[in-house]
């Protein structure tokens, strides 16, 4: 058996991001990922992770980067550090774990891509819900057929929330456009298949406090003439679901881990029909049954967080990672396209 061969991390943040996910995702990969540092401004988070684990503790994330024994830096800080602190490692020659959003403007995440394509090191970006149970079941049902020729998708993030702390503050790169907009640009642009062809955008503040916002909805045509239509909200008082898909043979809605199909019979062919220019019946029944399935279905994947195993994939054995910087570069094109000329602007 080959000798475990762990990429040795430095973890830059301990709030929720470097604590609360990335720490308990590694459990159980201990082969895979060794954490050999941690960085924090606060002495008793970095004091506390560093007994748990052995490993040294900094306060500054430049002696962090100068330990020659950490081979990636895992960029976990909030959002308007993360160009800094992601340029900071790219140059110090590591490879770069890099937390969503890439940046807080787009001019900055070109510029990283830049430095990343000059560097010694790789910059990853974790863009983990490409990996969300519910979106890799539907985009395989997507990609199916069964529903025929695709021409809307719509993805919903509803909930309300009068949230008060520094994701509401626009200085530190706050509000919901920053925080959930990557994820669902991405899965935006995964379901589009098509490069975007127009965009439109709605940005508000509903219920939190602050000067960013908790309220978008960005709509994407495609190319293709396909549209995506992302809604989320801090201010929603009622549910809806996360995913909505409709074709010309069929649709679907996804919440919390149900699917729930209708189509039409695919060994069915559906006659022909001519429009009638004559008077129409004096009553709404349907003129015509069609041969509909209906289903509910669990969505079939569990939650693994596989981005770890594809990101050790790539550094170890050279596989292609899924995310590419250029898809990350993109987001934050449109992302920034979709604030641009509101008070929510960077």
């Amino acid at each position: 058996m080959a000798r475990a061969n762990p990429i040795r991390l430095g973890i830059v943040g301990l709030g929720r991001a470097g604590v609360a996910m990335h720490l308990p995702e590694l459990k159980g990969r201990e082969d895979k990922f060794q954490v050999v540092a941690v960085c924090d401004l606060a002495p008793e988070r970095r004091e506390a992770v560093a007994r748990e684990y052995g490993c040294k503790a900094y306060a500054r994330i430049e002696d962090l980067l100068a330990d020659p024994n950490v081979e990636m830096a895992d960029i976990a800080t909030r959002s308007c550090d993360h160009f800094d602190h992601a340029m900071m490692a790219l140059k110090s020659g590591k490879h770069v774990n890099h937390e969503k959003p890439i940046t807080v403007t787009y001019a900055q995440a070109k510029k990283l891509q830049a430095q990343a394509k000059r560097s010694k090191g790789t910059l990853y970006i974790r863009h983990n819900a490409r990996f969300e149970p519910a979106f890799m079941h539907v985009r395989e049902l997507v990609a199916s057929g069964l529903l025929g020729d695709v021409y809307q998708v719509r993805l919903c993030r509803p909930q309300f929330m009068r949230r008060n702390d520094w994701q509401t503050l626009k200085k530190f790169g706050g509000g919901l456009v920053l925080n959930w907009g990557p994820h669902l640009m991405d899965h935006a642009l995964e379901f589009l298949e098509s490069p975007v062809e127009s965009l439109w955008s709605d940005v508000r503040r509903v219920a939190a406090v602050g000067d960013a916002e908790d309220h978008f909805k960005i709509i994407l045509r495609g190319r293709n003439d396909r549209l995506v239509d992302i809604e989320v909200s801090g201010g929603a008082a009622t549910r809806s679901p996360e995913y909505t898909i409709w074709g010309t043979r069929g649709g679907l809605t996804c919440q919390d881990t149900t699917i729930t199909l209708r189509y039409l019979d695919p060994k069915a062919k559906l006659g022909p029909r001519k429009p009638d220019p004559g008077n129409p019946a004096q009553n709404w029944a349907a003129t015509e049954t069609l041969p509909w399935i209906e289903e509910t279905v669990p969505v079939k994947y569990e939650q693994k967080f596989i981005i770890w195993d594809k990101l050790y994939d790539a550094v170890r054995k050279g596989k292609p990672y899924p995310i590419a910087l250029e898809r990350a570069v993109d987001v934050m094109k449109y992302l920034e396209l979709a604030k641009k000329g509101t008070p929510f602007a960077q």
